[in-house]
């Protein structure tokens, strides 16, 4: 979303100018406010636990942010198995098929997104929303790192198959399953993409 124009600011809020420049750059500087030169200002984020948790997973190495994500997954996957309504379940299994029939349009981009929203609907059926607020900054952070490689199709099968069995498992309310494929996953999309670098 775009701030309003400074003036506009000034009037809306009552304060002088220079305020409004001095607040705007903090929150340009925390992460939560983008200057885009000649377009204004744009509202990057509404949480500031999102910029800081961004900022640092950007400055980490490729390898630090999968190893988070696995535990992230893992867990999370565990306890979605335990909690899962039919709900989850049912949103889980249409999720899926969404992923696989993008996956052989071999469209990256759409892949990525199917598969970023199956694995986000995997968390947020853990039940737990602290997990899944710290999730989503993470998965953006894995997307920006990954989004664009193609993988050879074997590795995209094995994908594929892999996540039916994560549905499996949660469905079973089978927690070690869940955790192990989620773990293996993770692993997949780490060998992936190392075989693209």
């Amino acid at each position: 979303m775009r701030v309003p124009p400074e003036h506009e600011l000034v009037k809306q809020l009552g304060v002088g100018r220079t305020t409004v420049r001095e607040a705007i750059g903090a929150l340009v500087h925390l992460g939560l406010l983008e200057a885009r030169q000649g377009d204004g200002t744009y509202v990057r984020t509404s949480s500031e636990m999102h910029s800081v948790l961004m900022r640092r997973a950007n400055t980490s190495r490729r390898s630090d942010v999968l190893e988070l994500r696995a535990v992230l997954e893992e867990y999370a996957s565990g306890q979605a198995a335990l909690r899962r309504t039919e709900n989850d379940l049912l949103h889980l299994w249409r999720l899926l098929g969404e992923a696989e029939e993008t996956a052989d349009s071999q469209e990256m981009a759409a892949i990525a997104e199917a598969d970023t929203r199956f694995h986000q609907a995997v968390v947020s059926a853990s039940g737990n929303t602290l997990l899944t607020e710290v999730y989503d900054v993470l998965r953006v952070a894995v997307t920006e790192q990954i989004g664009g490689t193609l993988w050879p199709s074997e590795t995209a099968s094995e994908h594929t198959l892999l996540h039916r069995r994560l549905v499996e498992a949660i469905a079973a309310q089978d927690e070690l399953g869940a955790r192990y494929c989620a773990t293996e996953i993770v692993k997949l999309t780490e060998t992936g993409t190392e075989r693209q670098q």
